[in-house]
Protein backbone atom coordinates (compact mmCIF):
# COMPACT_ATOMS: atom_id res chain seq x y z
CA UNK A 1 0.00 0.00 0.00
CA UNK A 2 2.00 3.33 -1.19
CA UNK A 3 1.93 6.58 1.31
CA UNK A 4 -1.47 8.39 0.82
CA UNK A 5 -1.98 10.33 -2.55
CA UNK A 6 1.02 8.47 -3.69
CA UNK A 7 3.46 10.55 -1.77
CA UNK A 8 6.85 9.79 -0.76
CA UNK A 9 8.47 11.04 2.28
CA UNK A 10 12.23 10.45 3.61
CA UNK A 11 13.97 12.20 7.00
CA UNK A 12 16.68 14.27 6.19
CA UNK A 13 19.73 15.57 8.08
CA UNK A 14 20.98 18.25 6.14
CA UNK A 15 25.08 18.07 5.13
CA UNK A 16 27.55 19.87 7.89
CA UNK A 17 30.21 20.11 4.87
CA UNK A 18 30.86 23.49 4.29
CA UNK A 19 30.73 25.00 1.13
CA UNK A 20 32.86 27.10 -1.42
CA UNK A 21 31.15 30.39 -0.54
CA UNK A 22 31.46 29.73 3.37
CA UNK A 23 28.28 27.92 4.40
CA UNK A 24 27.50 24.34 5.22
CA UNK A 25 24.75 22.36 3.24
CA UNK A 26 23.60 20.41 0.43
CA UNK A 27 23.43 20.30 -3.22
CA UNK A 28 21.37 22.53 -5.08
CA UNK A 29 19.11 20.99 -8.09
CA UNK A 30 15.59 21.67 -9.34
CA UNK A 31 12.69 19.11 -9.79
CA UNK A 32 10.77 18.94 -13.13
CA UNK A 33 7.96 17.55 -12.15
CA UNK A 34 7.86 17.16 -8.70
CA UNK A 35 6.84 19.77 -5.89
CA UNK A 36 8.43 19.23 -2.72
CA UNK A 37 7.72 20.21 0.73
CA UNK A 38 10.15 20.64 4.14
CA UNK A 39 8.68 19.99 7.61
CA UNK A 40 11.58 21.31 9.95
CA UNK A 41 11.65 18.92 12.86
CA UNK A 42 15.03 20.44 14.02
CA UNK A 43 17.40 22.79 13.79
CA UNK A 44 18.12 25.94 12.17
CA UNK A 45 19.04 26.89 8.31
CA UNK A 46 17.58 28.17 5.34
CA UNK A 47 17.01 27.58 1.96
CA UNK A 48 18.14 29.41 -1.25
CA UNK A 49 15.86 29.39 -4.25
CA UNK A 50 16.42 30.72 -7.97
CA UNK A 51 13.27 31.16 -9.96
CA UNK A 52 12.08 34.08 -12.53
CA UNK A 53 11.46 36.30 -9.30
CA UNK A 54 15.19 35.59 -8.81
CA UNK A 55 17.19 34.73 -5.90
CA UNK A 56 15.54 34.60 -2.62
CA UNK A 57 16.36 32.80 0.74
CA UNK A 58 13.94 31.62 3.45
CA UNK A 59 14.59 30.56 6.86
CA UNK A 60 13.86 27.09 8.56
CA UNK A 61 13.82 26.75 12.21
CA UNK A 62 12.13 23.73 14.11
CA UNK A 63 8.14 23.73 12.86
CA UNK A 64 8.37 25.51 9.72
CA UNK A 65 6.82 23.74 6.50
CA UNK A 66 7.18 25.66 3.36
CA UNK A 67 6.96 23.63 -0.33
CA UNK A 68 7.86 24.89 -3.65
CA UNK A 69 6.71 23.72 -7.27
CA UNK A 70 8.47 22.34 -10.15
CA UNK A 71 10.98 24.78 -11.48
CA UNK A 72 12.08 26.04 -7.93
CA UNK A 73 16.14 25.72 -7.89
CA UNK A 74 16.49 25.30 -4.14
CA UNK A 75 19.89 24.51 -1.71
CA UNK A 76 19.33 23.86 1.73
CA UNK A 77 21.76 25.41 4.13
CA UNK A 78 22.93 24.20 7.25
CA UNK A 79 23.17 26.41 10.04
CA UNK A 80 22.69 24.41 12.82
CA UNK A 81 22.15 20.65 13.32
CA UNK A 82 19.16 21.12 10.43
CA UNK A 83 16.89 18.32 10.33
CA UNK A 84 13.83 17.67 7.96
CA UNK A 85 10.80 15.72 6.86
CA UNK A 86 10.58 15.66 3.07
CA UNK A 87 7.09 15.14 1.63
CA UNK A 88 7.69 14.55 -2.67
CA UNK A 89 4.99 14.69 -4.97
CA UNK A 90 4.67 12.02 -7.32
CA UNK A 91 6.47 8.81 -5.31
CA UNK A 92 9.26 7.46 -7.27
CA UNK A 93 9.65 10.30 -9.71
CA UNK A 94 12.40 11.98 -7.84
CA UNK A 95 14.48 8.51 -7.92
CA UNK A 96 13.41 7.99 -11.84
CA UNK A 97 15.53 11.29 -12.32
CA UNK A 98 13.23 14.11 -12.21
CA UNK A 99 15.63 15.80 -10.20
CA UNK A 100 18.39 18.03 -11.93
CA UNK A 101 21.66 18.74 -10.28
CA UNK A 102 22.82 22.54 -11.20
CA UNK A 103 25.91 21.44 -12.55
CA UNK A 104 28.33 23.96 -14.87
CA UNK A 105 26.79 24.58 -18.29
CA UNK A 106 29.55 22.56 -19.98
CA UNK A 107 28.64 19.39 -18.17
CA UNK A 108 25.07 19.87 -17.87
CA UNK A 109 25.14 20.02 -22.39
CA UNK A 110 27.26 16.58 -21.86
CA UNK A 111 24.65 13.27 -21.14
CA UNK A 112 27.51 11.58 -20.42
CA UNK A 113 29.56 13.76 -17.97
CA UNK A 114 26.55 14.69 -16.44
CA UNK A 115 25.94 11.07 -14.99
CA UNK A 116 29.34 10.58 -14.20
CA UNK A 117 28.75 13.55 -11.89
CA UNK A 118 25.71 12.93 -10.53
CA UNK A 119 26.43 9.44 -9.81
CA UNK A 120 28.09 8.64 -6.90
CA UNK A 121 30.12 5.58 -8.01
CA UNK A 122 32.25 7.00 -10.54
CA UNK A 123 34.77 4.68 -11.86
CA UNK A 124 36.97 7.17 -13.20
CA UNK A 125 37.83 7.88 -9.73
CA UNK A 126 39.07 6.28 -6.59
CA UNK A 127 36.71 7.91 -4.62
CA UNK A 128 38.14 6.44 -0.45
CA UNK A 129 33.35 6.41 0.47
CA UNK A 130 30.50 7.48 -1.00
CA UNK A 131 31.01 10.59 1.56
CA UNK A 132 33.81 11.63 -0.49
CA UNK A 133 31.48 11.51 -3.73
CA UNK A 134 28.50 13.27 -2.44
CA UNK A 135 30.91 15.85 -1.65
CA UNK A 136 32.37 16.08 -5.12
CA UNK A 137 28.86 15.89 -6.47
CA UNK A 138 27.62 18.50 -4.05
CA UNK A 139 30.43 21.07 -4.84
CA UNK A 140 30.15 20.92 -8.80
CA UNK A 141 26.63 21.64 -7.82
CA UNK A 142 27.07 24.59 -6.24
CA UNK A 143 30.03 26.03 -9.00
CA UNK A 144 27.09 25.92 -11.06
CA UNK A 145 24.45 27.21 -9.11
CA UNK A 146 26.44 30.61 -8.01
CA UNK A 147 27.46 31.31 -11.57
CA UNK A 148 23.65 30.75 -12.66
CA UNK A 149 22.74 32.88 -9.44
CA UNK A 150 25.25 35.84 -10.52
CA UNK A 151 23.85 35.86 -14.05
CA UNK A 152 20.37 36.10 -12.89
CA UNK A 153 21.30 39.04 -10.41
CA UNK A 154 22.95 40.46 -12.69
CA UNK A 155 19.70 40.52 -15.15
CA UNK A 156 20.46 37.79 -17.62
CA UNK A 157 16.79 36.06 -16.57
CA UNK A 158 17.40 34.22 -20.20
CA UNK A 159 20.02 31.89 -17.95
CA UNK A 160 17.44 30.17 -16.19
CA UNK A 161 15.37 29.55 -19.38
CA UNK A 162 19.02 27.90 -20.62
CA UNK A 163 19.47 26.03 -16.64
CA UNK A 164 15.83 24.75 -17.72
CA UNK A 165 16.17 23.54 -21.67
CA UNK A 166 19.67 21.81 -20.34
CA UNK A 167 17.97 19.95 -17.71
CA UNK A 168 14.89 18.97 -20.12
CA UNK A 169 17.37 17.95 -22.88
CA UNK A 170 19.06 15.61 -20.18
CA UNK A 171 15.80 13.80 -19.31
CA UNK A 172 13.39 13.83 -22.40
CA UNK A 173 13.85 10.22 -23.14
CA UNK A 174 12.08 9.45 -19.27
CA UNK A 175 9.52 11.51 -19.82
CA UNK A 176 6.97 8.53 -21.79
CA UNK A 177 8.55 6.49 -18.19
CA UNK A 178 7.22 9.34 -15.72
CA UNK A 179 3.83 9.55 -17.16
CA UNK A 180 3.45 5.96 -16.92
CA UNK A 181 4.88 5.83 -13.00
CA UNK A 182 1.93 9.26 -12.48
CA UNK A 183 -0.56 6.96 -13.94
CA UNK A 184 0.00 4.27 -11.98
CA UNK A 185 0.57 6.13 -8.66
CA UNK A 186 -0.88 9.61 -7.97
CA UNK A 187 -3.22 9.84 -10.78
CA UNK A 188 -4.25 6.06 -9.35
CA UNK A 189 -5.01 7.30 -6.11
CA UNK A 190 -6.74 10.33 -7.41
CA UNK A 191 -8.90 7.69 -9.46
CA UNK A 192 -9.58 5.65 -6.36
CA UNK A 193 -10.87 8.26 -3.88
CA UNK A 194 -13.37 9.51 -6.91
CA UNK A 195 -14.55 5.47 -6.92
CA UNK A 196 -14.68 5.40 -2.91
CA UNK A 197 -16.87 8.82 -3.18
CA UNK A 198 -19.12 7.04 -6.04
CA UNK A 199 -19.42 4.30 -3.83
CA UNK A 200 -20.38 6.11 -0.73
CA UNK A 201 -23.01 8.33 -2.62
CA UNK A 202 -24.78 4.81 -3.66
CA UNK A 203 -24.95 3.53 0.18
CA UNK A 204 -22.14 1.02 -0.59
CA UNK A 205 -19.75 1.06 2.45
CA UNK A 206 -18.17 -2.04 1.12
CA UNK A 207 -14.52 -0.35 0.47
CA UNK A 208 -14.28 0.30 4.44
CA UNK A 209 -15.08 -2.84 5.42
CA UNK A 210 -11.38 -3.48 3.41
CA UNK A 211 -9.81 -0.68 6.23
CA UNK A 212 -6.14 -1.53 6.94
CA UNK A 213 -3.27 -0.22 9.24
CA UNK A 214 0.67 -0.52 7.85
CA UNK A 215 3.67 0.28 9.60
CA UNK A 216 7.34 1.68 7.99
CA UNK A 217 10.07 0.33 11.22
CA UNK A 218 12.67 2.98 11.28
CA UNK A 219 15.68 2.64 9.48
CA UNK A 220 18.41 0.81 10.27
CA UNK A 221 21.00 3.19 8.46
CA UNK A 222 21.13 6.42 6.41
CA UNK A 223 22.41 6.85 2.90
CA UNK A 224 23.91 10.04 1.13
CA UNK A 225 21.37 11.79 -0.74
CA UNK A 226 21.50 15.22 -2.49
CA UNK A 227 21.28 17.17 0.63
CA UNK A 228 22.01 15.41 3.57
CA UNK A 229 21.80 11.78 5.05
CA UNK A 230 18.56 10.18 4.42
CA UNK A 231 16.52 8.06 6.11
CA UNK A 232 14.50 6.85 3.26
CA UNK A 233 10.76 5.37 3.39
CA UNK A 234 10.28 2.97 0.42
CA UNK A 235 6.69 3.44 -1.51
CA UNK A 236 4.61 0.56 -2.65
CA UNK A 237 7.08 -0.02 -5.93
CA UNK A 238 10.25 -0.06 -3.91
CA UNK A 239 11.42 3.16 -5.13
CA UNK A 240 12.73 5.35 -2.72
CA UNK A 241 11.43 9.04 -2.42
CA UNK A 242 14.30 11.55 -3.14
CA UNK A 243 15.07 14.91 -1.12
Amino acid sequence: MPFPGATGISGLRVYDWPTADGVCGGSPHVHLTCSECYVVVGGEGRVQTLTRRGFAELPLRAGTVTWFTPGTIHRLVNDADLRIVVVMQNAGLPEAGDAVFTFPAPTLANPDAYARAAALADPAHAYASDEAAARRRRDLAIEGFLVLRQRIESGDHAALDKFYRAALRLKQDRLADWEQRWRDGALAAAERTGEQLARLRAGDIGHLAEADIRTLPPVDSQRFGMCGRLDVHLPADGVSPHD
